[in-house]
C-alpha cells in the first residue's frame, strides 16, 4: 500500500472523470465504486482506481470543491503518440495550456511530459539544455521532434 494517495474531490461528475482517465491508460482500472445512499451526499460516487499501479481516489464532493492549477498530475510519456493522445483527449472540453500543461473538462490540471524532455534539459552541455528549454517554453503540447531539433542546433 502506498503511503500517500492522491484524492480528487470533484464538485460533481467524479465517475465520468475516472472513466475517462482509466480509458486513457493501458494499465488502469477502477478498483471500487460506492454510492452514498443518504443525504447530504445521496447518489454521489466514491471511486478507487489505479493507473500503472498507482492508487487514486475520487469523490463527488459538491459545488464548494474545485481544483487549483498549483496541483497537477504529471504523466511521463515515452513517445509523441502517447503525448498526442493524452494531451489532445484531456484538452477536449478543457483548456490547452503552455509547456505541456492541460486542464481537463473537470478542472484537473495535467502535465503531459515526454521522458526525453527531462533528459535533454538536464544535458551537461548547458547551451544544448538552454535551447531545449527555450523551445519547450514556446510550445503548448510538447513536440519531441522540435525538442530534438533545438538540441541538435549549433
Amino acid at each position: 500500500m502506498q503511503k500517500i494517495t492522491t484524492f480528487l474531490m470533484f464538485p460533481a461528475r467524479a465517475e465520468e472523470a475516472v472513466n475517462l482517465y482509466v480509458s486513457l491508460f493501458k494499465n488502469a482500472r477502477i478498483t471500487s465504486l460506492t454510492r452514498f445512499e443518504s443525504e447530504p451526499a445521496q447518489g454521489a460516487a466514491m471511486i478507487s482506481f489505479e493507473i500503472d499501479g498507482q492508487e487514486f481516489h475520487a469523490m463527488d464532493g459538491g459545488p464548494h470543491f474545485s481544483f487549483a492549477q498549483g496541483m497537477s498530475l504529471m504523466v511521463d510519456c515515452e513517445s509523441q503518440e502517447e503525448v498526442d493522445k493524452l494531451y489532445d483527449t484531456l484538452a477536449e472540453g478543457g483548456e490547452k495550456q503552455p509547456c505541456g500543461w492541460v486542464m481537463d473538462k473537470f478542472g484537473v490540471s495535467w502535465q503531459i511530459v515526454p521522458t526525453v524532455l527531462t533528459q535533454l534539459m538536464s544535458d551537461p552541455d548547458r547551451e544544448k539544455a538552454r535551447r531545449v528549454t527555450e523551445a519547450m517554453l514556446k510550445m503548448y503540447k510538447i513536440d519531441i521532434g522540435e525538442l530534438r531539433r533545438a538540441y541538435a542546433e549549433g
